[in-house]
């Protein structure tokens, strides 16, 4: 519904305004990138979970940030970033990339999927070098690839069910995982988790992998702390990023150093689910969702297969 304080006369400009501004940010149009349109026969399809949680423009936003936050904390990650990219002259460019890439993975007809995969497996076979200590690395190895993949599915994931859908059943958590694991497995990821359970435990299992340290703290505050586009679109990019850092587990955020006072954190949520609310009506006026949000509280039945909002974050993981 729109706004009830706006004339009609005034709401389809704003919706149109709203989308407009999102596209753009999103698509490089210099490039002649448009928008990807919803096609039934991709690698996933109507009936999906995936096309549910991902087509949340807010809580993908927040989720992915998140995840750049999750996956650096990695150092052969992070040192991929930073000896093969442009992001400290390109980061807007970068993330822009990041989320067409999802978009076609998600979205678009199964032989542009395919064929976006295939180039990310190309670039990621040229990325080699070695850490500080040594240790030699490629992005093209299956254990940092279940890396990057498990903290990106597991991010999206969460910050749908807490903007999008937090009644969200353990089944279709799990089926999430099952579906995204098709991509995984594509971009070469070994092991890749097919549930919520198996998503868990590799975490567990890579953390006494991950470090944080100068160059760390270096590529996420260049995430953080990137000018916006517009001073217009300077609080909801702060905003987001606030968003992103109480999203991440709670032994990520003491890695990285990074925290959401207290008191700004029901600020921090409530301001996001605000955005996302106001997303959703600007973008239900070109297409219907893949699928409604509950128009009506969740049963109790539902809430209960799913983590109290108080719970420990650190026990999500």
């Amino acid at each position: 519904m729109p706004p009830s304080f706006l004339p009609d006369r005034l709401v389809q400009p704003l919706r149109t305004a709203i989308t407009e501004g999102v596209a753009a940010y999103f698509n490089d149009r210099s490039q002649g990138e448009k928008p990807v349109g919803r096609h039934p026969d991709g690698l996933f399809g109507p009936a999906s979970v995936t096309w549910r949680v991902h087509g949340d423009l807010a809580s993908m936003m927040v989720g992915g940030i998140a995840a750049l936050l999750l996956q650096m904390l990695h150092p052969a990650v992070l040192a991929g970033v930073r000896d093969h990219s442009n992001f400290r002259a390109d980061m807007h460019g970068r993330l822009r990339r990041t989320a067409r890439f999802v978009s076609v993975t998600t979205y678009g007809e199964r032989s542009l999927a395919l064929a976006a995969i295939e180039r990310v497996r190309r670039i990621h076979g040229g990325v080699r070098g070695t850490l500080p200590d040594g240790t030699p690395y490629t992005a093209s190895d299956p254990d940092l690839l279940a890396w990057v993949h498990v903290a990106e599915a597991s991010c999206f994931l969460r910050s749908w069910i807490r903007y999008g859908e937090p009644g969200m059943l353990m089944a279709d958590q799990d089926r999430y995982f099952a579906e995204m694991a098709e991509v995984g497995q594509a971009l070469g990821a070994d092991p890749v988790p097919r549930n919520r359970a198996e998503a868990r435990a590799l975490i567990q299992a890579m953390r006494p992998r991950l470090r944080s340290d100068q160059y760390t703290a270096e590529v996420a505050r260049l995430v953080l702390a990137r000018p916006a586009s517009t001073s217009a679109a300077a609080p909801l990019q702060a905003l987001a990023m606030d968003a992103a850092v109480d999203l991440l587990p709670g032994w990520a955020a003491r890695m990285h150093g990074l925290s959401v006072p207290p008191f700004r954190t029901p600020l921090v949520r409530l301001g996001t689910l605000g955005v996302a609310r106001t997303l959703r009506w600007a973008f239900a006026g070109r297409r219907a969702p893949a699928r409604p949000l509950p128009a009506r509280p969740v049963p109790a039945r539902s809430r209960a297969r799913h983590p109290p909002a108080g719970a420990d974050r650190a026990e999500r993981y």
